[in-house]
């Protein structure tokens, strides 16, 4: 197995992602939201990539959710907050969601064999789900505005420990590319102050000063749920182990 890092969304060559499996991190806060939302009952998340898309392909029944540079649209039922995706909120319901960058990474990833959503939250039961895909993994940090974010490469780090442990069980001998070996170990040093870590780097900060304190703090708890939402017909619905 083959293990990439790639650093933020404008890296990511979409033809060099066919049959391989992709994992989109937006820690803070697509992809955990992603993952609170199919938690908490939701049929389905369907990524747009804009705000027009998003509206279009709402017919009425749908949660419309989603943030441009951290705030809720205005009209939308929801912002990008994971803790506003209750079960009230959205059991039952398909969710359009479009944010600033992470929806836009699950349309960079389409070509690929496996699209799956991860982040901290999730992140030891995404590595399962992606070793089980047996295929090739290329982790992409959707990042800013295609600059790196540090909470995605903390993530990543996680991701590649995590794989690396999955895969020697089952005595295969991963390759991991240089970023992705950097992320590792830059996890293996904050593991223990993720949430310092994500307090204190650009999108923690810019967070907290909008008034989402909260959301990093949900977004910094690793392993919360074992819910992998994965990419099928378009929409992201939970991860269902394949039949070999």
């Amino acid at each position: 197995m083959n293990i990439d890092v790639i650093g933020s969304i404008g890296e990511a060559r979409s033809d060099e992602l066919l049959h391989k499996t992709v994992i989109v991190i937006d820690v803070l806060r697509a992809t955990t939201t992603m993952v609170a939302a199919l938690a908490n009952g939701a049929t389905g998340v369907l990524p747009a990539e804009t705000v027009l898309q998003a509206r279009e392909q709402q017919t009425g029944a749908e949660v419309l959710g989603g943030e441009r540079y951290c705030k809720k649209i205005p009209d939308f039922d929801l912002g990008n907050s994971p803790a506003d995706y209750t079960a009230q909120a959205v059991g039952g319901r398909r969710v359009i969601l479009t944010t600033t960058n992470g929806t836009r990474g699950i349309h960079k990833a389409q070509k690929a064999e496996h699209v799956l959503a991860g982040a901290l939250v999730n992140a030891t039961s995404c590595a399962a789900a992606a070793v089980s895909l047996k295929r090739d993994v290329v982790i992409i940090c959707a990042g800013t505005q295609d600059v790196f974010a540090l909470e995605d490469g903390l993530c990543a780090g996680l991701l590649v420990d995590s794989l690396l442990a999955t895969a020697r069980s089952s005595d295969a001998t991963p390759n991991v590319n240089d970023f992705g070996l950097a992320m590792r170990a830059c996890y293996l040093q904050e593991r223990h102050r993720l949430l310092d870590a994500l307090l204190g780097c650009a999108n923690g900060k810019r967070l907290c000063k909008l008034g989402f304190r909260s959301d990093v703090d949900f977004c910094a708890q690793v392993d919360s749920t074992a819910l992998v939402p994965m990419l099928r017909s378009h929409v992201m619905v939970p991860f269902t182990a394949p039949q070999f």
